[in-house]
């Protein structure tokens, strides 16, 4: 797996270019990033005509197994604590790359580390300074969810920030800890009108992602705001499923 020099200037533009600009010295054949901004680490390499991609975030690779080839590893391994993951061509390598930075930021232990950083000196005696501690704690929830789904909505592929929003799948009331109330996985980034239908239990979503719509939102209304039986979750990740399965019993079926 000796590596041409195009080969290692795509690779680097790759890693560069989508978060990973700490070069560090090649281990053999891969050539090797971290990150500044997110708590992972990446090899790259060409085998048999392919990019690989190898990082060292569990739960990056575990979401990414749903949507990512593995490499086979057909004439070698990924180093000791990765796993690798293969594009045939450079601009797959480079969303490749951007998820993995992307994932690895919003995941839930990063967003409670940067809360709890944030709001560990923050008093919380009165109901004015609780509301700013989770206020705090929504912002940092907004901004792993904006990672988390590439800036668009996770169902109508809207971008334009001021008609987002950072949804909760289980209320953050409704939360019994810090740590459920930032998890990426409890969240979706949608619409406004779909993240207030999804609020107030008008519409679901099954674990396959196809939406679920009440009884209980008019004809006229869902023609109004094009929701339909064709709206569908862009990706639906295995940390999602229990926390839909939660909104489908307490908040879809109460209303349907």
């Amino acid at each position: 797996m000796s590596l041409s020099q195009i080969e290692r200037i795509r690779l680097d533009k790759a890693a560069v270019d989508e978060g990973f600009g700490l070069r560090r010295a090649d281990e053999g054949d891969w050539v090797c990033y971290d990150s500044l901004g997110a708590p992972a680490s990446i090899r790259l390499t060409c085998s048999d005509g392919e990019y690989v991609v190898a990082v060292n975030h569990a739960g990056v690779v575990t979401d990414l197994d749903a949507r990512w080839e593995r490499w086979p590893g057909l004439n070698g391994s990924p180093p000791l604590g990765f796993a690798a993951f293969s594009v045939s061509d450079t601009m797959p390598l480079h969303r490749l790359v951007r998820e993995m930075w992307q994932l690895a930021r919003a995941l839930p232990i990063e967003p409670l580390r940067m809360f709890e950083a944030e709001t560990r000196n923050l008093p919380r005696t009165t109901e004015i300074e609780r509301l700013v501690v989770q206020r705090v704690g929504q912002n940092i929830f907004r901004d792993a969810l904006f990672a988390y789904w590439g800036g668009v909505c996770a169902v109508t592929g809207v971008s334009e920030l001021r008609l987002l929003r950072a949804s909760h799948i289980k209320p953050w009331a409704q939360c019994e800890t810090d740590g459920e109330r930032l998890d990426v996985y409890n969240g979706l980034l949608l619409a406004a009108h779909l993240d207030a239908a999804f609020d107030a239990g008008l519409i679901a979503f099954k674990d396959s992602g196809e939406i679920l719509i009440s009884d209980n939102l008019a004809e006229n209304d869902r023609r109004a705001m094009n929701i339909n039986s064709r709206l569908v979750l862009r990706q639906v990740a295995i940390g999602h499923l229990e926390n839909l399965a939660w909104h489908r019993l307490n908040l879809f079926a109460s209303v349907a």
